[in-house]
């Protein structure tokens, strides 16, 4: 009902009254739903739902692989999922950015390749510079553009955030994905039409006192062709891997170990003795142990006791002869 009635109205609500009529009150629930015809929705909620299950697990790969390369705890996060017009979404970045463009290849040829937009604050970009330099990450509010140098951090960086970003991925569909190039302008970049549908994936980052924001831009019409072929039985594993990729990684994981330093130790025997006895120690004095030469004696690996074993000479040499594991 308009806010100003014309006279007609007034007289006829006035009539209705008169002779006892109800006057019938608009039904809020048949209101009509606004729906943009210029840029229809193409996803569904539940298409949506798989594009979070995604993008939470490549936030946990993401924030393990920054917390180890930072030395630091990161935390990263999905903040929301929405479609947009490409318009709209590069109008909003700021001219100073830090932009990846990834190429995306799935592996089944009937699947068309694309390209995605990963938009990273500079903020983040200048904290982990510092942090990787050694720094403690303080000097990250800079308004400067990146120095080559600095580029070529960021770009050994980004390669490994696309390597986390595919692992997510594989969860789910088989795909080649990798960095193509890193862009610092934003108004130069025309990767997609102003009119081209885009999902946007939003992202928060946690650094310690630093909270920055991470997007990624994916085209409707690749995402179209390949979210009905993700499988159901997906959506909810962490991984999925062959068994020749988990035996290799349990082979790195191994030879890894092989190569650390461990410090052996043998206790011949153990005693206390007063600071006045330890001083007047001379030359060829002898020491009793608590023990006789032919009992057992430890072995400890890292001060941890290992093995029992027997005191003895090899080739003119002390040594002693490994017996039973200590449980």
């Amino acid at each position: 009902m308009p806010e100003k009635l014309s006279q007609a109205q007034i007289d006829a609500l006035l009539n209705r009254m008169n002779s006892g009529e109800q006057v019938e009150k608009e039904d809020e629930s048949k209101k009509a739903k606004e729906y943009d015809f210029r840029s229809p929705k193409k996803f569904t909620k539940e298409q949506l739902r798989t594009m979070d299950s995604l993008h939470e697990n490549f936030s946990r790969l993401l924030s393990s692989h920054l917390s180890g390369i930072l030395r630091m705890f990161c935390e990263v996060s999905v903040l929301n999922i929405e479609e947009m017009t490409y318009f709209e979404y590069n109008n909003a970045l700021p001219d100073s950015a830090l932009i990846a463009m990834i190429d995306f290849k799935p592996e089944n040829k009937r699947f068309s390749e694309g390209a995605l937009i990963m938009d990273i604050s500079t903020s983040i970009g200048f904290f982990m510079i510092d942090r990787l330099l050694g720094g403690p990450g303080d000097g990250y509010n800079l308004s400067r553009d990146y120095t080559d140098i600095e580029m070529a951090i960021l770009d050994n960086i980004l390669n490994k955030v696309v390597d986390q970003l595919q692992e997510a991925w594989h969860n789910y569909l088989d795909v080649s994905i990798g960095l193509g190039s890193i862009e610092t302008n934003s108004r130069l970049l025309q990767a997609l039409a102003p009119a081209d549908v885009v999902v946007i994936v939003a992202l928060q980052v946690k650094m310690r006192d630093l909270t920055g924001n991470m997007s990624i831009c994916i085209p409707a019409e690749n995402l179209e062709e390949v979210i009905n072929s993700f499988s159901l039985k997906y959506t909810r594993t962490a991984k999925r891997q062959s068994l020749d990729n988990e035996e290799a990684k349990k082979q790195i994981i191994f030879n890894t170990l092989t190569d650390s330093n461990l410090e052996i130790k043998a206790i011949l025997g153990e005693l206390s003795l007063d600071l006045r006895d330890i001083l007047q120690l001379q030359v060829s004095d002898v020491i009793p142990l608590n023990k006789s030469i032919d009992s057992d004696i430890e072995v400890l690996v890292d001060n941890t006791p290992w093995f029992n074993a027997k005191l003895g000479e090899l080739k003119a040499k002390k040594a002693v002869k490994l017996g039973n594991l200590i449980t």
